[in-house]
């Protein structure tokens, strides 16, 4: 469950730092306000799976779930570059992710 919890809580990540770029500085509410729940949220989830896997498993996969998604979703939406070197890197990091998985 901790896990399921954790890449739930690295999606809501990815979903939060979309949304304060969105929010421009906070000055517009909708982005602002989606970022602060899935912020505490996100938060709330990881400080839930830190119950039961360690640390350093844990945040590098919530980070690298994170970073993967607001990427992809960049370059998805044109506002990131695509390059045949981004993707690989970024399946890379997907591969450290799935790596640390299952080494625990």
């Amino acid at each position: 469950m901790a896990w399921l919890v954790l890449v739930i809580s690295g999606v809501l990540e990815a979903v939060w730092a979309v949304a304060l770029g969105r929010s421009e500085g906070f000055s517009r509410p909708l982005p602002t306000v989606v970022f602060l729940l899935a912020l505490a949220a996100s938060m709330g989830g990881l400080a839930y799976a830190l119950r039961t896997l360690p640390i350093g498993t844990s945040y590098a996969v919530w980070v690298g779930i994170g970073a993967a998604l607001t990427v992809a979703y960049g370059m998805a939406t044109g506002e990131e570059s695509v390059s045949i070197l981004k993707v690989l890197l970024i399946c890379g990091l997907i591969g450290c992710v799935i790596g640390l998985k299952l080494a625990h």
